[in-house]
């Protein structure tokens, strides 16, 4: 068969069965939309790359396919080797030669019955919206409008066209339609009959024929159907693959779909004795002795060949083995010291005759040594109609041989494999009898039978049972003598069933046995070997666990968990083990008897128990009952692993506990708290507060240690104060400087002792003192004088801009130099204090301060400096002299600027302390204050003179105050 005369829709299942598949996985990214392959005459490059990097064995079946026959020896009699031929080169061309139709047939799968389908169903132009984007290199309609236009414009006409149809609609006609298209959706997937009918509720009972469409025609013609036509349709194919009995194939089929080359004849292989040699045939002559030479002769048509010196010696209807001895004895005979050797150079062709159910039935010419099998590859194979176990061999009418290919496919017998003679015909009678078989057999399929076969023979043709086979649950599906279809049990493990006769179309599945394991227990968890071990009556867990070294590092060796299940309603009870315990002292009460599938679980700190408590927790609550409550108890506080668990049968207090993992080495052993839930008829659900000792319910005494009941909750405690470890800082110049953890109410003074006391370049004026708490608060006013200012600027400048105000501008360039400096300096916490006073006074006295975790205290060196800050001239410090005061200073530092407030200079002692000008206040008149080596003299930016900022005076105060606490800080 031709290329351009190739049945698509063969071609595509043949495809899509065996190498599309996984072709098509990657490439339906780049093979273009179905309207595109109709559009396009050439396949692309990107789809001819998919095909080209087939094997070749997959590449020699696609021409077979498209009507080459491979590389087969076998050609069509009446045909030359080139008519119609594909060679593996060629295959590019082949399909660059093939039309749009073909390639669309060879691309996109048509539906056949028992396919799978999806049916979506809405009112007009809503499904218009899905629509998948074209893909790249499709066709789209020409648009005057920019990229997405088109959509818009599409999606608007859908719109349209919607709003159209719903109107001219009546309320009843549109509810008849929206269940309609309900019912529709509900139904999905649909399956085509066994005649390709596509069955939709509610339509005409013989369905709507969609066999041989493919997608596109399929929804068209669903469109065109009354019913639908006031809907928009859209059928999609689902690429199921069928399983079970429905996914069965006829087995042995697949043995023709290697390709001719796998059967043809070796053009080396030894003629056997037995060969009839006939026109055609090339004999081989080499002549040795007093003459040496090599002779070719060919067979004639009359049956002779001519020998040189000896001339024509009749060959034809005779045995090589009888040819062979005539021409060498005649060669010793007549050619006095001359000797041959006689061998088959080239076989001819002999034409044989391929009919009934062959794929492709008719007379072919194949090779002189060809044997039945030859034929039948020559001719595409058997097709599934046809039988596999009775390919009878005629010559001259009657029935020479009987081949049975299960005989060659399982046992690799080729005895009746029989060679060809000329005018042999090979005929393929329509199968017989045939068995389904599936589950867990070897090799699950649709076997034909031949005579009277037992069940045990037939699942002898499936290569036997699996090992997960349950052979004495076996199900027989069977049509009876009334053509009733009844399902029988079968146990194959009975002779009596091993020996029942097969019928004609029985289905026999093999169950798989259960997954359970019936005499054994299952360890898991953290453990180097978790697996399955051996049952017997006397098995325990120390049997199971034997030594730690089973166990991987940190696991918990004092919980182990066991679900059992209980006979006969298999309910689920759940029992924890010591494992160390129990390791302890084999035998003992401790070392849990278990039972056939328990399932033991080691758990391991790191992990936590969640991923396997809570599926148990849920497997107790779906058997719970009303009275029967789900077995759960909660322990919280400070244990390892917090949580809910199983209750188990005599729980107590300290079984809790050690399913919690144990306690924590915070936990209150003196006192925990147990809560439980009780049940009254009349009053409901009431909780009861029992206060438990808990180191005597570890101790096992049993008036503590309370046996559990459901929904129990315990709570450990924690030490008071036990998370209270509080540390100070001591820097500088004292003779042990470090971090000190202290007691709660100790003070300044103590820790100072306990630090050696002050060196002798200390400077105790200078002392800082920081506390947290302290600088938390701060930040907390920084940031709130930062908002504050923020929004006086806002304010101004709607000012500045309706008055037009050249002061207002000024001002704002001054608040947002200010609101810049605030926003960037971070908070000290210091707090003002007098350590002399601390250090002469007594412990805990006036003025020692109570320590708090977080304070740090810096003692620094001997200062004999004096710094000028602010509005001067040159702000810097100058070595202390007694006799110089405060405008001394301010003197050397060049003077005042222009914007000095020159009344609120003020000085910061070198303890942090302010002095201002008025003894009863911030600020005193008199210029003559004393002034002491560590002081720092500010003066401030006279804010007043501008009138809209007078709350920013304390700003520009705050400012320096923090900046001469953070340059103290600084120099530890």
């Amino acid at each position: 068969m031709s290329v351009r005369g190739m049945p698509g829709r063969r071609v595509w299942r043949w495809l899509a069965g065996r190498y599309l598949p996984v072709l098509l996985a990657g490439a339906l990214m780049v093979l273009p939309s179905t309207a595109t392959i109709a559009q396009s005459a050439l396949p692309s490059d990107a789809q001819l790359e998919l095909l080209r990097n087939l094997t070749p064995e997959q590449r020699e079946a696609i021409m077979r396919e498209l009507g080459a026959g491979g590389t087969s020896s076998a050609t069509p009699a009446g045909s030359s080797a080139q008519s119609g031929a594909v060679t593996p080169p060629d295959l590019d061309q082949a399909l660059r030669r093939m039309s749009p139709d073909q390639l669309r047939a060879l691309l996109i799968p048509s539906l056949k019955p028992g396919d799978t389908v999806l049916l979506e169903v809405d009112f007009p132009g809503r499904l218009t919206r899905l629509q998948p984007a074209p893909t790249v290199g499709a066709q789209v309609p020409n648009s005057a409008g920019p990229p997405g236009a088109g959509d818009a414009q599409s999606m608007q006409r859908a719109d349209t066209q919607r709003n159209v149809v719903e109107t001219t609609l009546t309320v009843t006609e549109r509810d008849k339609l929206a269940k309609l298209i309900e019912l529709l959706r509900s139904r999905n997937p649909y399956v085509l009959d066994s005649e390709g009918r596509l069955l939709l509720p509610g339509f005409p009972v013989d369905g709507i024929q969609l066999s041989g469409l493919n997608e596109e025609q399929a929804t068209k013609r669903l469109q065109a159907v009354p019913e639908l036509a006031q809907l928009e349709v859209r059928l999609t194919f689902l690429p199921l693959k069928r399983t079970g009995a429905r996914g069965l194939r006829p087995y042995g089929y697949e043995l023709f779909n290697k390709g001719g080359s796998a059967f043809a004849p070796a053009a080396e292989a030894p003629v056997p004795a037995d060969y009839v040699v006939g026109a055609g045939d090339r004999i081989d002559v080499q002549l040795y002795g007093n003459e040496n030479r090599n002779l070719a002769l060919v067979v004639g048509r009359d049956g002779r060949i001519s020998f040189p010196e000896l001339g024509p010696i009749r060959v034809g209807g005779q045995r090589f083995s009888a040819v062979k001895s005539t021409i060498e004895s005649r060669v010793a005979k007549q050619m006095i010291g001359v000797n041959a050797s006689v061998s088959i150079g080239e076989s001819r062709g002999i034409r044989v005759f391929v009919l009934g159910e062959a794929r492709n039935p008719g007379s072919y010419t194949v090779s002189g040594l060809a044997t039945v099998t030859t034929a039948l590859v020559a001719a595409g194979g058997i097709t599934e109609i046809g039988s596999m176990r009775d390919i009878q061999l005629k010559r001259q009418g009657a029935i020479v041989r009987r081949l049975d290919l299960y005989d060659l496919l399982l046992r690799g017998d080729t005895a009746n494999d029989a060679k060809l003679l000329p005018g042999d015909a090979i005929f393929i009678p329509p199968v017989g009898a045939t068995v389904a078989l599936d589950g867990e057999v070897k090799r699950p399929a649709i076997y034909e039978l031949k005579g009277q076969t037992a069940l045990a023979d037939v699942i002898a043709l499936a290569g036997g049972f699996t090992v997960d086979a349950d052979a004495t649950h076996v199900s027989l599906t069977r049509v009876d003598a009334e053509r009733r279809r009844v399902v029988m049990d079968v146990d194959l493990t009975t002779a009596a069933a091993r020996n029942t006769t097969a019928s004609n179309g029985d289905i026999l599945r093999v169950n798989r046995l259960r997954p359970q394991i019936d005499e054994g227990v299952v360890t898991r968890g953290h453990l180097h070997r978790p697996g399955v071990h051996a049952w017997r009556p006397d098995l325990r867990i120390s049997d199971v666990i034997p030594t730690i070294d089973e166990l991987r590092p940190g696991a918990d060796l004092h919980y182990v968990l066991i679900r059992r299940e209980l006979p006969p309603d298999r309910r689920i009870a759940v029992f924890s083990a010591d494992l160390e315990a129990a390791m302890r002292s084999p035998g003992s009460e401790k070392d849990i008897p278990l039972q056939p599938r328990d399932e033991i679980t080691v758990f391991d700190f790191e992990l936590g128990r969640a991923r396997v408590i809570r599926p148990l927790l849920d497997e107790l609550r779906l058997q719970s009952q009303a009275s029967q409550p789900t077995e759960i108890v909660r322990v919280t506080g400070r244990v390892k692993v917090p949580g809910e668990y199983p209750l188990e049968p005599g729980m107590r207090i300290a079984d809790l506990v050690r399913a919690g993992g144990g306690l924590e080495d915070s936990a209150y052993v003196g006192e925990a708290e147990l809560t439980r839930y009780e049940v009254n008829g009349s009053d409901g659900q009431t909780a009861e507060l029992r206060d438990i000792n808990l180191e005597a319910a570890l101790r096992g005494d049993n008036t503590a240690n309370l046996e559990l009941q459901a929904f129990d909750s315990l709570i450990v405690k924690e030490v008071p104060e036990w998370g209270v470890k509080e540390e100070v800082a001591v820097e500088g110049e004292v003779r042990f400087p470090g971090r000190y953890s202290i007691r709660r109410g100790e003070t300044l003074r103590s820790i100072l002792e306990r630090a050696g006391g002050l060196t002798q370049l200390a400077f105790p004026e200078g002392a800082v003192f920081t506390r947290e708490e302290l600088r938390e608060r701060e930040q907390k006013q920084l940031d709130q004088l930062g908002q504050r200012l923020q929004g006086d600027l806002a304010t101004l400048a709607l000012q500045g801009a309706a008055a037009n105000q050249a002061q207002a501008g000024t001002a704002l360039s001054v608040g947002q130099s200010l609101l810049a400096q605030l926003q960037s300096t971070k908070a000290v916490g210091r707090l003002v204090i007098d350590v002399n006073r601390v250090l002469t006074g007594p412990v805990g006295g006036v003025g020692d301060i109570v320590l708090r975790s977080g304070d740090r205290l810096m003692i620094p060196k001997r200062r004999q400096e004096v710094t000028v800050l602010g509005e001067v001239q040159n702000a810097t410090s100058h070595f202390y002299r007694p006799d110089l005061e405060r405008d001394d200073y301010i003197a050397l530092s060049g003077g005042t600027t222009r914007k000095a407030d020159r009344g609120r200079i003020y000085v910061v002692r070198a303890d942090g302390s302010v002095v201002g000008r008025n003894s009863s206040g911030w600020f005193r008149r008199a210029s003559n204050i004393d002034i002491r080596p560590g002081d720092t003299v500010v003066v401030p930016l006279d804010t007043e003179r501008i009138p809209r900022l007078p709350f920013w005076t304390a700003v520009t105060q705050i400012l320096y105050n923090i900046a001469i606490a953070a340059a103290a800080v600084k120099t530890f």
